[in-house]
């Protein structure tokens, strides 16, 4: 049983604030290798951009449109964040 419980321990902790656009401060490569899901509020997003726990938002994009700088355009959604690696629920 020990065993079983080293993988676990060996995970790395969720940051509080994840982004997916390389050009963001809090956006961190390592992490999102881990395949991060995000529910809000129990139910998963799936087109997550970015999001920040400690302040309960997640910024989801809005279709395929983006802004003057190439970036999609978000919608901010407020809640509860609750990030996990995805097969680890």
């Amino acid at each position: 049983m020990i065993d079983d419980a080293a993988p676990e321990a060996a995970q790395p902790a969720l940051p509080d604030r994840l982004s997916v656009n390389p050009r963001s401060p809090h956006y961190n490569e390592d992490v999102l290798a881990l395949n991060v899901g995000i529910k809000i509020n129990g139910q998963e997003k799936t087109n997550v951009e970015e999001y920040c726990v400690s302040e309960g938002w997640i910024k989801v994009a809005v279709g395929k449109t983006l802004d003057r700088k190439g970036n999609p355009l978000t919608l901010t959604v407020k809640g509860v964040v609750e990030p996990y690696i995805k097969g680890k629920q």
